[in-house]
């Protein structure tokens, strides 16, 4: 039955190869799309210039075009719309609801570990006192935008009506309308030092602008979707629906990753490996 409003997307980011965790999720949000009549697309999430690269996002494309994959044009290039977040977080900074932070990632960790219930507790911040602040500032020190959580319960008057919708599969067995825990993450970065917008603000405000009904992505995505609701919320963004999937996993357990040099299409492809093979083995006709 076709669903002209289904809108999925696929959004990697360009800072490597893409391996067999990559294309299950890929292949799972194409064929969600195929089978309601929707619409799927590519959205390249390349905002960290200090780890992105053109070869990655020229090897993205070919390696889902080599999967059978087909998306609609022009692709979405986060680096492009610097613009669009800069407005939400004028929006945000304009309403009292974020606040520089000056530490440093080690800073944030001792600061963690040293809370009453140390490493389980997420940070939360505050901001500095206005002097220190501006003698931080006259210094060049750089700093990074956090979201204030304290700040964002009082304009929502709390986070009781926070929820969003899961028809896949959270991590813990979630399904169906989830309470949203954005306390659980913590003050998040929108920004970083070294790039201009971080991920969880720059993911919301495109999933808005392209019109995402539906995000079908990994389980380890999960716990994202929390805070992400939250921003929703702050910045009167509609809500998709989520379809959180299942993670391969390696032969010791652990999840695909780049990080730990999971075998890529690349490798997979020189060595004799076909589509429909790499499709069949993933359970997809």
């Amino acid at each position: 039955m076709s669903d002209a409003r289904f809108v999925t997307r696929f959004a990697p980011s360009p800072t490597g190869y893409l391996h067999r965790g990559h294309a299950f999720s890929a292949l799972t949000g194409f064929a969600a799309a195929r089978d309601s009549g929707g619409r799927f697309l590519l959205r390249i999430e390349d905002i960290d210039f200090t780890r992105c690269r053109p070869q990655f996002e020229a090897a993205i494309c070919h390696d889902l075009a080599w999967l059978g994959l087909s998306w609609e044009t022009p692709v979405r290039r986060q680096s492009e719309h610097m613009d669009a977040y800069r407005a939400a977080l004028e929006d945000l900074k304009a309403r009292g609801l974020l606040y520089r932070c000056f530490r440093t990632r080690a800073e944030v960790a001792q600061a963690i570990e040293s809370a009453p219930h140390g490493a389980l507790e997420a940070y939360r911040g505050a901001p500095l006192p206005a002097d220190e602040e501006a003698a931080r500032l006259a210094a060049g020190e750089p700093y990074a935008w956090r979201l204030s959580l304290d700040a964002a319960a009082q304009a929502l008057g709390g986070f009781g009506d926070l929820s969003f919708v899961e028809e896949g599969d959270g991590p813990a067995g979630e399904r169906g309308v989830v309470q949203a825990r954005p306390e659980a993450g913590g003050d998040v970065l929108l920004t970083r030092k070294d790039i201009g917008v971080a991920y969880h603000l720059a993911v919301v405000v495109d999933d808005a602008l392209q019109g995402v009904t539906h995000v079908v992505r990994g389980q380890d995505l999960f716990e994202a979707t929390h805070v992400q609701r939250l921003l929703q919320a702050l910045l009167a963004l509609p809500t998709p629906i989520y379809r959180h999937h299942r993670l391969l996993a390696n032969a010791e357990g652990r999840r695909l990753s780049k990080r730990d040099g999971a075998e890529t299409l690349r490798s997979l492809r020189e060595a004799g490996m076909t589509p429909a093979g790499l499709r069949a083995e993933m359970g997809f006709g």
